[in-house]
């Protein structure tokens, strides 16, 4: 929707580490990045620190910017931009700070705060997988249009987002979240601890006995692709456990919203050996007492990223079905049909469109009321 928007937004990527600011006109990055340390610990040199990286953007740009527009970790009341709670790497931010008023009065201009996970999805439904998906079944011959998805990162912990008729949907609370959902193979505990970096490294430590906390999933993933050493059957056995586990999550969250699935973060460069356990727990079935078979989601599940499946999703299962008393025919497809795809444009990509899309919605719908 605003892909050739000529409107400027600034925005921030916010880690514990580092403050990551720029500015974005259409979709496309118009400024070198600047970087500064976050001082996540001391209060007044992280907001400091923020207002001098928000100064130098918006000092190199050739227009006046019209929102600032970011992620930034919660818990949060993200309509009104204020941040607080436990918050493990911004530590100075738990007893509650309005962001977003104090940005706004400093540098007099909207300021918008959202979830990454949120962002992300919203990005990839305005400038990503899902019109990337919707141009793709329509030039395979299909009718359906797809508005709904749910953006899952894979990373330090399992975010989630959801897109609802290409509207964030922010919930009551700005509380919409996955990585609480109970695990699957670890009973009473919660899905993350199943499904994020430090599941993979625990599970490659205990299947092939070596303690080596300097081991990351990158180094897993080589050696279960024969390109280090180590022990190969484990380190795909830990990728196919976090399958597993976020399959389950998934799982319980398309049931509950009728949604697409678009995946991101650093660990979707092992997918080949976290995506085929990931759709085989999405496909499975449960039980019903009397003993009939019922499947876990009530939806064909594809695999979109296979040219074969996603011309099967295409298609589903149409036919020809006339309407009673008359020689009207219409078209009935009674297969309901999801699937699930990794990011093209990346997170970091897709985050930054999402703010700058759910930035210029805000100001389009405030103008328009």
């Amino acid at each position: 929707m605003y892909r050739n928007d000529n409107r400027v937004v600034v925005t921030l990527d916010a880690g514990g580490t580092n403050l990551v600011f720029s500015a974005m006109r259409g979709y496309e990055f118009i400024v070198d990045p600047i970087t500064y340390p976050t001082h996540a610990e001391d209060l007044d040199t992280c907001l400091n620190t923020m207002l001098k990286g928000f100064r130098e953007v918006i000092a190199q740009l050739d227009e006046a910017p019209v929102a600032i527009s970011f992620a930034f970790p919660g818990p949060a009341d993200y309509r009104r931009g204020i941040i607080g709670g436990y918050l493990p790497n911004f530590p100075s931010f738990r007893d509650g700070v309005a962001l977003g008023p104090f940005l706004s009065r400093e540098l007099k201009l909207p300021v918008f705060i959202n979830n990454d996970g949120d962002l992300f999805a919203l990005g990839e439904a305005k400038g990503g997988i899902l019109p990337e998906i919707n141009r793709r079944v329509k030039e395979l011959g299909g009718s359906q249009t797809y508005t709904n998805l749910l953006g899952y990162t894979f990373g330090t912990g399992l975010g989630i987002g959801e897109v609802i008729n290409g509207q964030i949907n922010l919930g009551n609370n700005c509380c919409i979240e996955t990585f609480c959902l109970p695990s699957k193979t670890l009973p009473g505990i919660i899905a993350e601890d199943g499904a994020a970096i430090r599941s993979i490294k625990r599970v490659y430590a205990s299947l092939s006995g070596v303690e080596a906390p300097s081991l990351e999933p990158y180094d897993i993933y080589l050696i279960a692709d024969g390109q280090k050493e180590g022990d190969a059957e484990a380190a795909k056995k830990a990728f196919e456990s976090f399958g597993r586990e976020a399959g389950n999550a998934m799982a319980t969250a398309v049931t509950l919203t009728d949604s697409l699935i678009v995946v991101g973060g650093g660990l979707t460069g092992a997918c080949k050996y976290i995506m085929p356990a990931l759709l085989d727990e999405m496909r499975s079935t449960l039980k019903t007492l009397d003993g009939n078979d019922v499947s876990r989601v009530q939806m064909r599940v594809f695999d979109l990223d296979d040219e074969l499946e996603f011309a099967k999703f295409v298609v589903g299962d149409s036919r020809p079905l006339k309407v009673y008393g008359s020689d009207e025919v219409v078209t009935y497809n009674p297969m309901k049909r999801t699937g699930i795809a990794i990011s093209k444009l990346g997170a970091s990509k897709a985050i930054s469109i999402g703010a700058y899309s759910y930035a210029l919605g805000a100001i389009d719908s405030a103008a328009e009321a």
